[in-house]
């Protein structure tokens, strides 16, 4: 490829290729994460203030950053003042993609300078300084729909080239709606889906990437308008007399991503379902590759939390890396990206702290934003954090912060280094240990070999649709055996652990204690303070038992009884 402008120095980048089941995902906003005047750095807002703070997400034990959209977008196509907070709303998430094959040019310090080259390179020294911090960048990328709006939007590309090509168009000449966003991408013409290919093999070959996040995935199964299966596929095949938009089992787009030498080989996540009602977690066409967001994971585990009957049983299918959704379809738990809070929705913080949304700030009279949160105020797959996550950022309950370009979605820094953001310190030692344990990153779905269930009495689970209580013990061999437990009940339970002869249990983790006691870690605490903490557990342990307050988890570890 011919460069005008010179080469980018790489020094030596090679793509780190970890294995998914090892990967622990950071959804981040590039302007957001550093923007806030605490980040104190040379270049707020940018991808070259993202690479002044990639160390704390290597102490937080993140490997893999999921970058909210980079691709050029509208950020005027909200564009008003706001009375509410007194400032204007923006697009801030970034949905709204006007070129597909830039970088936003506001995420670098240069802005235009150099016609826009000089973000290109800013944007390849984020991937390339990741890469050395062993840190994969996947990008969000959003194919469903573009900036033009429905039949009365602006024109900026596509529509002026030919629209019956790009969109998907009634008889009449509406557009159809799929996305929630005016228009729907004809992503299975054989036009579009080239575009589509070409741009995702320039975000790798060119920018390094290591894979992509597919905005509301489901509309790129759905079948072009003007279909034609012998123009697609060279011949007549089921589906020839499908209506526009219908849901394909073979999806031409997806074929082409999952069979093609360069896109194959990096990461694929889906999230699939559309506001149009296709809803396919567990169910997206997958050739063996694609991963998905686990929605029913996230609801579940949010279900369970707050004490919604009949849940236990769900919850455990989840801990083992919802099964039940991937294992039929051939995949494994890793296929399964496991999420509490992302972008859209609660965060951590405010899924616990507020039992409805707070949008008033929206300036759309607190009707915009998902209304059904499973919020209450009061294992396996890979786990994904959402920015922010890990000192407890709270947005004041609104749980569509798209418009806002200010505090709400920023990063605060002064927050995350108080000494009150214990959590910080908690998350850093989880990520560690999930990264120690052998049995938490499975390459396959656990069997009765290895796992055994447990209620407050061992062996005996409890799925009744009253049952508050989930436990498990897990072989590992980097741990010997662990033992986790979760009582999302209102009361206090004392727990009757599994026997092992000549071993004992130690507690490790118990979220029901203050920081520093809430982990027991080695090189976080004095032996004597560790040992302190454990001689509090000792009447209960010696008598191979372990009490759990209301609304806490636990992990302990198996260790030789030196007293026996």
């Amino acid at each position: 490829m011919w460069r005008p402008w010179g080469e980018f120095d790489w020094e030596g980048d090679l793509p780190l290729k970890y294995p998914q089941r090892d990967l622990i995902i950071y959804e981040m906003h590039v302007r957001g994460f550093t923007r806030h005047d605490s980040s104190r750095i040379n270049y707020p807002g940018t991808y070259l203030g993202v690479v002044e703070k990639l160390d704390h997400l290597k102490e937080l034990g993140i490997n893999c950053i999921e970058l909210m959209p980079c691709q050029d977008f509208n950020e005027l196509e909200y564009f008003s003042y706001n009375s509410v907070l007194g400032d204007y709303k923006m697009n801030f998430w970034g949905y709204s993609t006007t070129s597909f094959f830039s970088p936003m040019l506001r995420y670098s310090s240069a802005g235009i300078d150099n016609c826009g080259r000089d973000a290109i390179k800013e944007f390849k020294i984020l991937v390339r300084e990741a890469h050395k911090r062993g840190i994969e960048v996947l990008m969000d990328v959003v194919f469903n729909h573009t900036a033009e709006g429905n039949e009365n939007g602006p024109t900026l590309s596509f529509r002026g080239v030919d629209n019956s090509v790009y969109y998907m168009l009634a008889p009449k000449g509406e557009f159809y709606n799929y996305s929630g966003c005016g228009n729907t991408f004809n992503c299975n013409h054989p036009v579009v889906r080239q575009f589509i290919s070409d741009c995702l093999r320039y975000w790798v070959q060119e920018m390094h990437v290591d894979g992509f996040r597919f905005d509301l995935a489901s509309i790129l199964t759905r079948s072009s308008s003007l279909w034609d299966a012998v123009n697609v596929y060279g011949n007549p095949i089921e589906g020839d007399f499908l209506t526009t938009g219908s849901p394909l089992s073979s999806p031409p787009l997806i074929d082409m991503i999952s069979n093609d030498p360069i896109l194959r080989g990096v990461k694929l996540i889906a999230e699939a379902w559309d506001t149009g009602g296709l809803y396919q977690v567990g169910a997206f066409p997958h050739w063996g590759i694609w991963s998905e967001w686990n929605g029913q994971y996230r609801d579940i585990v949010r279900q369970f939390i707050k004490g919604t009957d009949g849940i236990s049983g769900a919850f455990a299918e989840c801990l083992c890396g919802s099964a039940n959704l991937y294992q039929v379809g051939g995949r494994k738990p890793w296929n399964s990206i496991n999420f509490v809070c992302a972008h859209d929705g609660f965060t951590l913080s405010d899924l616990v702290a507020y039992n409805n949304k707070q949008n008033v700030a929206n300036g759309e009279g607190n009707n915009d934003g998902e209304n059904h949160n499973n919020s209450w105020n009061c294992g396996q797959g890979v786990p994904m954090i959402c920015m922010g996550d890990e000192y407890g950022h709270t947005k004041g309950g609104n749980n569509n912060t798209y418009c806002h370009d200010n505090y709400l979605n920023y990063f605060q820094w002064d927050k995350k280094d108080e000494s009150s953001s214990d959590f910080f310190r908690f998350c850093c030692l989880m990520t560690k240990f999930r990264r120690e344990c052998e049995s938490l990153g499975l390459n396959d779905f656990p069997t009765a070999d290895r796992l055994q269930w447990h209620g407050q009495t061992p062996g005996v689970p409890d799925w009744s649709v009253t049952s508050r209580f989930v436990a498990f013990s897990m072989m590992d061999s980097a741990k010997g055996e662990i033992f986790i437990a979760f009582n999302t009940s209102h009361l206090p339970v004392t727990i009757t652990l599994p026997e092992r002869l000549g071993y004992r249990w130690e507690p490790l983790v118990d979220t029901s204690k203050p920081t520093p006691f809430d982990f027991l870690s080695d090189d976080l605490l004095t032996s004597s303070e560790r040992d302190l903490a454990i001689k509090q557990y000792a009447h209960f342990l010696d008598s191979n038992l372990y009490p759990m307050l209301s609304y806490s988890s636990i992990i302990l570890v198996l260790h030789p009884d030196n007293s026996a």
